[in-house]
């Protein structure tokens, strides 16, 4: 089942330490390509993320935007460093010895001092682990939406793929006629000229007319292009590249039978060809 490469999630979820918030976009483009908006806390994972982005998604723009909204309960602890302090206190009964007068260091004046309080430093791989699965849950959100915008796209293909089949098969049944217009176009030619050509020599010339005009080719072509596209379609894999490529081949078959037709039914059917081809490569254009 092919995907699309448009598609939205997003995921949210309530923590211990507060509540974490993924938003997910994607758009087409010709390989993957991703961008991450992060809180500083979950910037050291970035790595990580892409990593596992990677392995679910093979093209298209992804911007991932986490939001971290902390709880009240992610209360900061500090650490009191009970050695500088004592170290502080007798240095200060010292000097107010030396001195000679009676002073003592305010509780205040501690805690002012450099080092005396650091803030413990949080293990962070729980709000990280966090994040990463909500990612992940995220991401299949995503995935579903893309395979149901691809389930869409694929009936289009389909129905357009048909469409090409009876064009190529209604310009193919009308050749022998086709040929026979002509032949009897050239007679019609050289009966007002009143000219009577040798029966061999204009043999030859309706056989080198026959060629040019011959388009069962590009209509076998056509045929075996449709069926490459159907094989895609039915592929658990990302098609886009081989269909915009199959696309390519359409559009050169189809302008080769307008250049060789020699009636109005063929240009029309060539005509027409090309408007499906249009149709189909603009949404090949946003299949991953």
């Amino acid at each position: 089942m092919i995907r699309s490469m448009t598609g939205y999630a997003r995921a949210e979820q309530e923590t211990g330490f507060g509540t974490l918030t993924w938003e997910l976009r994607t758009v087409n483009h010709r390989y993957l390509e991703t961008h991450f908006r992060l809180p500083e806390e979950f910037r050291a994972i970035e790595s990580r993320l892409r990593g596992l982005v990677s392995t679910r998604l093979g093209r298209g723009k992804f911007d991932a935007h986490l939001r971290f909204r902390p709880s009240g309960q992610l209360v900061t602890a500090f650490a009191i460093n009970e050695k500088l302090i004592r170290s502080l206190v007798d240095a200060a009964a010292k000097v107010a010895t030396l001195a000679g007068f009676n002073g003592k260091l305010s509780v205040t004046d501690l805690l002012r001092w450099p080092g005396v309080v650091a803030e413990v430093e949080r293990d962070p791989t729980p709000m990280h682990a966090a994040a990463e699965d909500l990612l992940g849950d995220a991401l299949s959100q995503l995935t579903r939406s893309r395979t149901e915008e691809g389930a869409r796209i694929d009936a289009l293909l389909r129905s357009r793929c048909e469409t090409m089949t009876l064009l190529a098969k209604s310009v193919r049944t009308k050749l022998p006629a086709v040929e026979d217009r002509i032949r009897n176009r050239l007679k019609d030619r050289l009966a007002v000229l009143e000219a009577a050509p040798d029966s061999d020599r204009l043999e030859q010339e309706l056989l080198l007319l026959a060629q040019k005009m011959d388009v069962a080719e590009e209509l076998d072509r056509i045929d075996s292009h449709v069926a490459a596209v159907l094989e895609a379609l039915g592929k658990d894999e990302p098609v886009g590249r081989r269909l915009d490529f199959l696309m390519q081949e359409f559009n050169r078959e189809a302008n080769t039978l307008a250049s060789k037709s020699q009636d109005a039914d063929t240009s029309a059917a060539a005509v027409e060809m090309k408007v499906v081809i249009e149709q189909v490569r603009e949404q090949v254009q946003n299949i991953e």
